[in-house]
């Protein structure tokens, strides 16, 4: 049974800095690319940042890039996504989830990932 957990969520206000981590267990982490995902209340699930399963590709939304980084340590089954410059329409409840399929390409389609965790809330006040 694979396990994703996040935390690391919180408050902060416009132009700070947050980071939140995912554990994963329950398979070989190595072998799968993840991604974050964000919702908002009353929005869809938003695509964030992947990143491809021995961390050498990654990608992000235009929306966040240039401000969010994301990168994994497969010792630590840990992904992790830094984020810089904070907006208040970055306050959203986030998402890690794993790509489906070995060792697959990076994609932002949400369908494309089969594990998710509970969730972790980041509000940014203005």
């Amino acid at each position: 049974q694979v396990q994703l957990v996040e935390s690391g969520g919180g408050l902060v206000q416009a132009g700070g800095s947050l980071s939140v981590s995912c554990a994963a267990s329950g398979r070989t982490f190595s072998n799968y690319g993840m991604a974050w995902f964000r919702q908002a209340p009353g929005k869809e699930r938003e695509f964030v940042a992947a990143i491809s399963w021995n961390g050498g590709r990654s990608y992000d939304a235009d929306s966040v890039k240039g401000r969010f980084t994301i990168s994994r340590d497969n010792a630590k089954n840990t992904v992790y996504l830094q984020m810089n410059s904070l907006k208040p329409e970055d306050t959203a409840v986030y998402y890690c989830a794993t790509r489906r399929g070995f060792r697959a390409p990076m994609i932002s389609d949400p369908h494309e990932y089969d594990y998710w965790g509970q969730g972790t809330q980041v509000t940014v006040s203005s």
